[in-house]
């Protein structure tokens, strides 16, 4: 327990034979409960988990009988926890990236209530840009900003991030089922979230590589993948929040700002590609073309600043 809260930790795993035992050897003494979910591995991933739950009684093993993806995972851990009223319920990966230490300093503003969801930020520490891979880097910092845009919370980075702590009053509210199923979980549960008011806090860690995880994240796939999940989640959390549970003008805002940036970007290249042609473009085009992409940037950016400072409390 901590602070006289129990705690549980959600472990997904797939193909992860060789870190597994390490991760669960980690586990702080603190900790109650250890739900390893495994995702149908192809491996000896379940047997070294039942191995290491004859040793330590904490352990639970809860296997997939097909692959559902990490997302799935993590919500059949969470029902688990909620089964068995964990107070705080938190995520680590199977591949031993994630510091056991950085554990306490995950649960503790959660077990305190001064968060209902904590997550680790492992771009705080100026080692993030040595440690952690380019490409992963650049990916996640374009994530993250999309992320930041389609889930409200501004003051949040490193959206990739899947070590978290969440309180059992959130897991409750929120509908785990509808939760996206694979590698984009982590940013979709920052959306539905934001859409229950749910108090978040960045909590920095230390980045963890080459301790021989193998990652089968191929980004080109993944970036747009988990783009298309989050403008979907956009539209999804401004219906909910601002349209259906509370309305708030900020909804026309960005539809303004959308519909004039993208007819002033329609018209604008209709025109060039007139000019190309040969035929000749009027001054009152040009200014038309120019005061839709100004007035739709305006509007956007308006709405984003209505948005930030909505969620200001959600800190």
């Amino acid at each position: 327990m901590f602070e006289r809260k129990t705690i549980a930790v959600v472990i997904p795993a797939y193909n992860e034979e060789a870190l597994l035992p390490d991760t669960l050897t980690g586990i702080p003494a603190f900790v109650d409960r250890v739900y390893v979910v495994d995702d149908a591995s192809r491996d000896a991933t379940v047997a070294r988990a039942q191995a290491a739950a004859t040793d330590d009684p904490r352990i639970a093993v809860i296997a997939h009988a097909r692959n559902q993806g990490v997302g799935a995972a993590i919500v059949t851990g969470y029902h688990r926890a909620v089964q068995e009223r964990m107070d705080v319920t938190c995520v680590m990966g199977a591949d031993n990236q994630m510091d056991p230490a950085d554990l306490e300093h995950l649960v503790a503003p959660v077990a305190r209530g001064q968060a209902d969801y904590a997550k680790a930020n492992r771009l705080f520490t100026g080692q993030a840009w040595e440690l952690i891979p380019r490409y992963r880097y650049l990916g996640n910092a374009a994530l993250s900003l999309l992320t930041k845009i389609a889930s409200g919370y501004w003051h949040v980075a490193d959206s990739q991030s899947g070590y978290t702590a969440v309180s059992l009053q959130m897991l409750e509210q929120i509908e785990l089922d509808r939760l996206y199923p694979r590698y984009g979980f982590p940013n979709d549960m920052l959306v539905h979230l934001n859409v229950w008011n749910a108090r978040v806090r960045d909590v920095r860690s230390r980045p963890i590589y080459g301790v021989g995880e193998r990652s089968g994240i191929r980004l080109r796939k993944v970036v747009p993948k988990i783009s298309w999940l989050l403008v979907k989640g956009f539209l999804w959390r401004m219906r909910e929040k601002y349209v259906i549970r509370d309305f708030h003008p900020l909804v026309f805002f960005y539809g303004l700002g959308f519909v004039m940036t993208v007819a002033g970007l329609a018209l604008g290249i209709t025109e060039v590609v007139l000019r190309v042609m040969g035929n000749k473009v009027s001054a009152g085009t040009v200014v038309l073309v120019a005061l839709l992409l100004i007035f739709g940037s305006q509007f956007t950016l308006f709405a984003m600043w209505f948005d930030t400072e909505s969620n200001r409390e959600l800190r």
